[in-house]
C-alpha cells in the first residue's frame, strides 16, 4: 500500500538534466566568492603549507645555504680619437658603438683573461673553484655504489700529469667564469666587474685582479700589435725600395738604349710628314695629267690631231702649210721632239713619285717607332715614380710607428677599485623567506583547491536538493554520543538540543508532506553502511513517540541486526520468528521503557531476507501492525548492498534516503536513486545526515541564515 506521497520532481530525469546545468555553470562561471569561501574553508591546510614552507626556506636560508660576499669594480672604456697613426688596430681609440662594447664584455669574460687570473692566484689549489679538491657528496658516492652493485662502473682510462692539469685548470676556469659577471652601466662605457664568492677578501682581490689584467691585456695587444706593424712596414719599406732601383734602372736604361726625341720634335715630325702626304697627292694629280697627255700624243694620226693634242704654238704655225715637204718633215720632228718630251715628263714625274712615297714610309715608320719608344719610357717613368711615392708613404709610416713605440695607452681605466663586502649577498634571507611564504600560499591554496576539486559529496540541502531533484527533509546534525546506547538518551535528556530540534523538524517535513493521508509505514534506508540511517530510525520513532503516538521500530536489516546494540537486549524474538509463526506478533516486541517505542527485532534466517521480505506473510505482517500502531518505521539494509529496500519500498507509504554528510559520494546517491527508480518506486525525501555545524560553517554554508548558525544559539542547548 502507497500512499500518494510527494516526490518532489521527476526524480532520474531531473537529476541527469540537473547534473548536467550544475556542471556547465561550474565550467561557464567562476564565482569569486565562492572560490575565497573554499580557500578559507582549508585555510588550516594553508597556514600548515605555509609554516611548513617558512621552515623549509629559513633551514636553508641559515643552517644550508652558503654565504656568498660579492664584490664590484668599475671600469670606463677610453673613447678617444684616432691618434698621429692612421692604423686603428695599433693606436686607435675604441668607438661607443655597441658591439665594440659588447665585445669588451666578452674580452673580460674570455678563457684566456680569466686563465691569466686562475694561475696568478693559484686558484687551481683553491677548493671553491677546483670541485676536484672538494670531498665527494653522499648523493655522488650513492650513484658510485649503485653502479658498482649493477657493474656499470667502467674504470677510468689514464692519462698524463700534463693533461690532468689542463683539465683542473679548466674546470677552475669554468667555476671562476661562472662566479664573474660584468654589467654595461646604460648609454655609458661603463662596467660594473662583480665576483661573487664565499670568501670577502677573494671577491674584492679577484675583481681587482681581474681589472688589472684586463687593462695590462689591453697594453699587451697595443705593444704586440705595434711590433707587428714596425716590423711588417721595415719589409715592406725594404722591398718597396728595391722596386723602387729596379724601376729607375729600366727607365734609365731604356733612355740610353734608344734615340727618342722629345714630344714637341715628334710633333714637328709629323707635321712634315703631312707636308709631304700633301705634296704626294699634287704629284699624283701632275703624274695623272702627264700620262694622259703622253696618250693624247701618242694616239694622234693626223696634222690636226697631232696640233691640238700637244698644244704646240710652232706645230700650229706650220700646219698651214703642211703640204710643203720641208715643212711637213719639219713638222714630223718638231711633233717627235714634243712627244720625246712629254714622255720624259711622265718618267720624271713618276720618279718623283716614288721618291716621295719613299719618305712618306720612312717618316711613318721613325714616328711610330719614336712613339712606342716615348710610351715605354713614359711607362717606365711613371712605374718608377709610383714606386717613389709608395716608398715614401711607407717610409713615413715606419718612422710613425717607431716613434709611437712605448707611449701606448690603454683602452679603458679604473674608475673604483672593489670594496671587501662586510655582509653576505647571498642567501637573501628575508627574501627567501617571502618567496617561501608565498609559495607556502600557493601550494596550500593548491591543495584546497584539488581537495575541493575531488570531492564528491554534498555540503547543503539545496546543493541535494538540486543534483537530485528530491526535497530534503531534514538536516540532522552530529550526535555528541560516544555510544550507540547513548544516542536516545541524549536525545530524550536535551530535548532542545540542535540534534533533537533537527529530528522535530524531519518528523514535521514527514507528518505533513501529505495532509489528507500522513504517511503510517515509513521505509529508511542509505547508499551503503555507516550513513546513520539507523540513527535516524531511532531517532524519528523516539520523537513521534514523544508525541503520544504508537510506533513500531522494525529491523529490517536481519543480515547485521545492529539495531539490538541501541537497546542492550541480548537474543531477542524477532521478526523471522513471527513470520514462521514460531511466536506472535506480540510476543515479539520489545518495549524500551524509556522512549516508549516498541521494537521488532531482526533475527538470523537461513531463508535469504530478500525472499522473506517479498513473502505474503511480510506483507501481512504489516497490515497487522497497521492496525495496531500510528506509525511504523522500518530500518532496511542499504540499497546498493543487497535488494532488501526496493522489495519493502513496495509495501510502505514512504520511502526516506538518508545521506551522510560530506561524505556519500554523488555517484553512490545517483546510484542508489536509481535503483529506487528501476521498481517504479522513488524515494519521496532526503535526509542529510550527521551534519557538523562548525564543519558547515567553515565550508560557508553555516551563515547567518542556517539553523546551525549564530541565530540558532539562542534556541538550542547542546
Amino acid at each position: 500500500m502507497n500512499t500518494n506521497f510527494p516526490a518532489g520532481r521527476p526524480a532520474a530525469a531531473h537529476r541527469d538534466k540537473a547534473a548536467q546545468s550544475v556542471k556547465s555553470q561550474d565550467e561557464a562561471v567562476i564565482d569569486i566568492r565562492a572560490l575565497l569561501r573554499v580557500l578559507w574553508t582549508g585555510k588550516l591546510i594553508i597556514l600548515a603549507a605555509v609554516i611548513g614552507a617558512i621552515l623549509i626556506g629559513g633551514y636553508y636560508a641559515y643552517a644550508v645555504a652558503t654565504p656568498l660576499y660579492r664584490s664590484t669594480a668599475v671600469v670606463m672604456l677610453n673613447n678617444r680619437d684616432q691618434e698621429v697613426l692612421n692604423l686603428d688596430s695599433v693606436m686607435g681609440g675604441l668607438s661607443r658603438d655597441s658591439s665594440v662594447v659588447n665585445t669588451e664584455v666578452e674580452v673580460l669574460r674570455s678563457r684566456d683573461l680569466l686563465g691569466k687570473i686562475v694561475d696568478d692566484l693559484d686558484l687551481v689549489a683553491d677548493p671553491e673553484f677546483n670541485a676536484l679538491l672538494r670531498p665527494q657528496s653522499q648523493l655522488a658516492r650513492a650513484k658510485v655504489l649503485i653502479k658498482s652493485l649493477i657493474g656499470l662502473n667502467v674504470a677510468p682510462t689514464p692519462v698524463s700529469e700534463e693533461r690532468a692539469q689542463q683539465y683542473r685548470r679548466q674546470v677552475t676556469i669554468d667555476a671562476l667564469r661562472r662566479a664573474v659577471s660584468v654589467r654595461t652601466v646604460p648609454d655609458s662605457l661603463v662596467f660594473e666587474i662583480t665576483v661573487q664568492t664565499e670568501d670577502a677578501r677573494k671577491s674584492a682581490l679577484i675583481a681587482d685582479t681581474l681589472v688589472a689584467f684586463y687593462i695590462r691585456n689591453q697594453l699587451e695587444v697595443k705593444f704586440d700589435a705595434t711590433e707587428q706593424a714596425t716590423s711588417w712596414l721595415t719589409e715592406r719599406v725594404t722591398e718597396l725600395q728595391a722596386e723602387l732601383e729596379v724601376a729607375e734602372t729600366r727607365a734609365k736604361a731604356f733612355s740610353t738604349s734608344t734615340d727618342l726625341i722629345s714630344p714637341e720634335d715628334l710633333q714637328a715630325t709629323e707635321r712634315q710628314l703631312k707636308d709631304l702626304r700633301d705634296r704626294i697627292e699634287d704629284t699624283a694629280l701632275r703624274r695623272t695629267a702627264a700620262v694622259a697627255r703622253l696618250a693624247q700624243i701618242e694616239a694622234a694620226e693626223t696634222p690636226g690631231e697631232k696640233v691640238e693634242a700637244t698644244g704646240d704654238s710652232q706645230l700650229q704655225a706650220m700646219l698651214p702649210r703642211i703640204d710643203q715637204p720641208a715643212i711637213a718633215q719639219a713638222f714630223d720632228d718638231r711633233f717627235e721632239a714634243v712627244a720625246a718630251r712629254a714622255a720624259q715628263d711622265v718618267a720624271r714625274i713618276e720618279n718623283q713619285f716614288g721618291a716621295l712615297q719613299t719618305s712618306q714610309a720612312e717618316f711613318e715608320a721613325r714616328i711610330e717607332k719614336q712613339n712606342e719608344d716615348l710610351i715605354t719610357l713614359q711607362q717606365l717613368s711613371r712605374e718608377a715614380e709610383a714606386s717613389r711615392l709608395l716608398y715614401e708613404h711607407f717610409l713615413a709610416r715606419l718612422k710613425e710607428t717607431s716613434a709611437q713605440q712605448g707611449i701606448q695607452q690603454a683602452d679603458s681605466r679604473t674608475l673604483s677599485q672593489a670594496v671587501i663586502p662586510v655582509v653576505p649577498a647571498s642567501p637573501q634571507k628575508s627574501r627567501i623567506l617571502m618567496l617561501s611564504t608565498f609559495l607556502g600560499l600557493l601550494v596550500g591554496s593548491l591543495l584546497v583547491l584539488l581537495r575541493e576539486a575531488v570531492n564528491d559529496s554534498f555540503r547543503s540541502a539545496q546543493a541535494l536538493e538540486r543534483f537530485t531533484g528530491h526535497t530534503v527533509m531534514g538536516e540532522v546534525p552530529r550526535i555528541p554520543a560516544r555510544r550507540r546506547t547513548g544516542v536516545l538518551s541524549y536525545l530524550s535528556d536535551k530535548p532542545s538540543s540542535a540534534a533533537a530540534e533537527a529530528i522535530r523538524n524531519l518528523r514535521t517535513s514527514v507528518l505533513l508532506s501529505n495532509l489528507d493521508q500522513p504517511p503510517q509505514t515509513l521505509l529508511v534506508c542509505s547508499s551503503i553502511p555507516g550513513e546513520g540511517k539507523t540513527t535516524v530510525s531511532m531517532a524519528l520513532a523516539q520523537n513521534l513517540a514523544a508525541m503520544g503516538r504508537k510506533v513500531l521500530l522494525v529491523e529490517g536489516d536481519v543480515r547485521r541486526r545492529m539495531l539490538s546494540a541501541y537497546f542492550n537486549v541480548e537474543n531477542p524474538k524477532g521478526l523471522i520468528g513471527v513470520l514462521t509463526g514460531q511466536h506472535t506478533l506480540e510476543e515479539a516486541i520489545v518495549t524500551d521503557e524509556k522512549t516508549g517505542i516498541d521494537v521488532l527485532f531482526g533475527e538470523e534466517s537461513r531463508v535469504n531476507a530478500a525472499d522473506v521480505f517479498a513473502s505474503e506473510k511480510f506483507a501481512g505482517l504489516l497490515e497487522q501492525a497497521r492496525t495496531l500502531y500510528d506509525h511504523i518505521i522500518i530500518d532496511t539494509p542499504p540499497v546498493l548492498v543487497v535488494p532488501d529496500a526496493r522489495i519493502v519500498a513496495q509495501q510502505v507509504d514512504a520511502v526516506i534516503f538518508v545521506i551522510k554528510w560530506d561524505s556519500t559520494s554523488k555517484t553512490l546517491v545517483t546510484e542508489a536513486l536509481d535503483m529506487f527508480d528501476s521498481v517504479n518506486r522513488p524515494v519521496n525525501g532526503l535526509v542529510l545526515n550527521n551534519v557538523n555545524p562548525r564543519g558547515m560553517k567553515r565550508y560557508g554554508y553555516g551563515g547567518k541564515y542556517s539553523a546551525y548558525g549564530r541565530y540558532g544559539a539562542g534556541y538550542h542547548k547542546n
